[in-house]
């Protein structure tokens, strides 16, 4: 009987030893798929958080349940899961590019647009302005602040010179934001002025 729980014992001991050995045996692959895994994240993680920050939160979190894993020293498991996770993050680099593209392309879009018809206001502007300002027309000036509507077309005539200057360095989001600005305070100043932009200039 004793001779059967010693034998016994010693195969239950041969066993956790030949785990134990297949266990470390895989312990170096999965140290180097989470490395694999860290220096993708690494390299594409300046343009994912820009254009795709979900995607790299969710890889960045797999990527800590695998680290988790490995500080069990279940090297099996991160062996078994990692290629998923690195596939992941193999393609947040395609995403983010896609993405960027995607951005470049509306805000393009909108530059175009805005490029087409934020010129025109001024001298339709300047036009009203002018007529404005003759002392004919002083029943038709009267309750207008011509020296305020005067000062707003020269911050926007700055304005849109930055925009232009933004657009030429390739600041795509810089250029349409402020051009956008532009539009904003010429259709104010128009109103002001009591001008219909949407016409056509006589």
């Amino acid at each position: 009987m004793k001779s059967t729980t010693r034998a016994s014992r010693l195969t239950l001991a041969s066993l956790t030893l030949v785990l134990l050995a297949a266990c470390a045996g895989q312990k170096e692959p999965a140290q180097k798929l989470i490395s694999d895994i860290e220096a993708t994240v690494t390299a594409a993680s300046a343009e994912a958080a820009k254009y795709v920050p979900d995607q790299l939160i969710a890889v960045q979190s797999q990527l800590g349940d695998l680290k988790a894993v490995y500080d069990r020293h279940d090297y099996a498991a991160v062996v078994k899961g990692a290629p998923a996770v690195l596939e992941k993050a193999q393609m947040l680099a395609t995403a983010a590019a896609a993405k960027k593209d995607e951005v470049l392309k509306a805000l393009n879009d909108q530059w175009t647009g805005l490029a087409a018809t934020v010129p025109g206001y001024f001298p339709a502007i300047q036009n009203r302005m002018a007529f404005l300002s003759k002392k004919s027309n002083k029943k038709v000036a009267a309750g207008i602040d011509l020296a305020a509507a005067t000062a707003a077309i020269a911050d926007a005539s700055s304005l849109w010179s930055k925009a232009q200057a933004a657009f030429a360095a390739g600041n795509m989001n810089e250029a349409v934001a402020t051009a956008t600005e532009v539009k904003s305070k010429l259709q104010a100043v128009a109103a002001t002025i009591k001008l219909d932009l949407a016409a056509p200039s006589a």
